[in-house]
């Protein structure tokens, strides 16, 4: 087993991962911004290294300081949670060369699979279906990307081949707007991910957002952990999710999860990781993987009894997985709602101090947040501070819950997204499910 982890990251992640070392007798090592020293898990954690001001640049991607903090700390291996590093394979590379263990997949496959270009040359040579789309990144010929979007057919998409969380995409409608877009979003890629690689996609009008969770060890077992779906989102940030998907059949979850198990095990994947799906008219296409623990996770937890914070340490330490694919159950249904320290009306942050918190609880009910009264939330990070996660045997009875749930808890001296949750949940078209990405913008009136 790992005796030292260090958690390379902050709020409530890194609070998950403390509590999963705990439970396995491990060590753990907290690394923070000057800002963060009053963080829930800097507190409880075995020991706690300052790595530089509040500018995420200075801290949380400060590659250098982070692989100090394991050296003076003696750690064996470095945990990157989610957001910052946790998918940036050059520190996974450093990590590896610098003697410790990476809690995730090696940098060859983090490079690999994070690239969107090759995710989807790689998904498509072992039978997962893709959006249909330009097969590679788009170069400087006008003539020849006008040529592949009437190919394709319009409305297209362009991307960024190193974007995420939303950014680096532009949708064309028109054969005369297409140059333009394309020629702005490479030069969006290349300020924002160093990389001016786009790709073109065609867009599709009304998706789903279904996303597949699997694990992978060492050893070459793999297996899927079921769907999630993830379609409520606002500027293709997601809002809540749930697990399994409604609507998804059996058959459609066995099929998929076979395919994924497939590409995985061919590229040598290992740790948990998620292939996300653009869903629609009963068809399946991937757009990208996330080689990381997803927020989401905890509504997977609940329908498989895995925890899988836990399975990426053991993976880590060399442990075969104990389970095969036949052994994973799907019971009931889980629904996460994601708190963010923002007003519900105009989105806008809200730091500063919590003057009260008072977390729901009841038969069902999880919440994973680093809140507690006194804490500052500071204006520097992303502003989800918790996930409120109801489980039960039925969806109906997993958004009773959360309807609960939402109305018991307290936050005071800030603004959170709560109203807005309340309000999603006693939504009609919500509690019927199989909404479309773009349900929640056309309510808010944002599309």
């Amino acid at each position: 087993m790992l005796d030292k982890v260090l958690i390379a990251n902050r709020g409530e992640i890194a609070l998950r991962i403390l509590r999963a070392c705990r439970e396995l007798d491990i060590k753990t090592v907290a690394v923070h911004s000057t800002v963060d020293s009053n963080l829930k898990h800097v507190l409880l954690a075995d020991e706690s290294v300052c790595i530089g001001p509040p500018p995420s640049p200075q801290s949380y991607l400060n590659m250098p300081a982070i692989i100090s903090a394991a050296e003076v700390t003696d750690a064996v291996a470095i945990h990157p949670g989610y957001g910052f590093l946790s998918e940036n394979a050059d520190f996974a590379e450093r990590v590896e060369k610098s003697g410790f263990t990476f809690v995730g997949p090696s940098s060859e496959v983090i490079r690999l699979m994070g690239d969107k270009v090759s995710a989807i040359k790689v998904m498509k040579s072992h039978g997962v279906p893709c959006v249909p789309g330009s097969d590679g990144p788009l170069g400087r010929d006008n003539d020849e990307n006008l040529r592949i979007a009437r190919s394709i057919g319009y409305p297209v998409i362009i991307k960024a081949s190193g974007g995420g969380g939303g950014r680096g995409m532009r949708v064309v409608h028109s054969e005369g707007a297409l140059l333009n877009a394309v020629a702005l979003t490479q030069a969006e890629a290349r300020a924002a991910f160093g990389n001016e690689q786009v790709y073109m996609e065609k867009f599709l009008e009304r998706p789903r957002h279904i996303e597949f969770q699997v694990l992978a060890d060492n050893h070459g077992n793999v297996v899927h952990l079921g769907e999630r779906d993830c379609s409520m989102q606002r500027r293709h940030q997601k809002v809540i999710e749930e697990a399994p998907a409604p609507g998804i059949t059996d058959k459609q979850r066995r099929e998929m999860g076979e395919r994924v198990v497939a590409a995985c095990a061919a590229v040598g994947y290992r740790s948990a990781g998620t292939l996300e799906f653009l869903y629609q008219d009963g068809e399946f296409y991937f757009i990208e993987m996330n080689t990381r623990i997803q927020v989401e996770h905890p509504v997977t937890e609940a329908i498989t009894g895995i925890d899988l914070v836990k399975a990426q340490l053991l993976i880590a330490a060399g442990e075969k997985l104990p389970y095969a694919q036949k052994d994973i159950v799907f019971r009931g249904h889980a629904i996460e709602a994601r708190l963010n320290a923002e007003d519900a009306k105009t989105f806008m942050p809200s730091p500063g101090p919590v003057k009260l918190w008072h977390a729901p609880g009841g038969p069902g009910i999880r919440v994973d947040s680093h809140l507690y009264s006194g804490y500052n939330v500071p204006p520097n990070y992303d502003s989800l501070i918790g996930k409120v996660i109801a489980y039960g045997d039925t969806r109906d009875t997993a958004i009773a819950r959360m309807k609960m749930a939402l109305a018991e808890m307290v936050v005071e001296g800030i603004k959170t997204n709560a109203a807005l949750h309340r309000e999603i949940f006693n939504h009609a078209a919500f509690r019927s499910g199989g909404l479309d990405i773009h349900y929640l913008e056309r309510r808010l009136g944002l599309k």
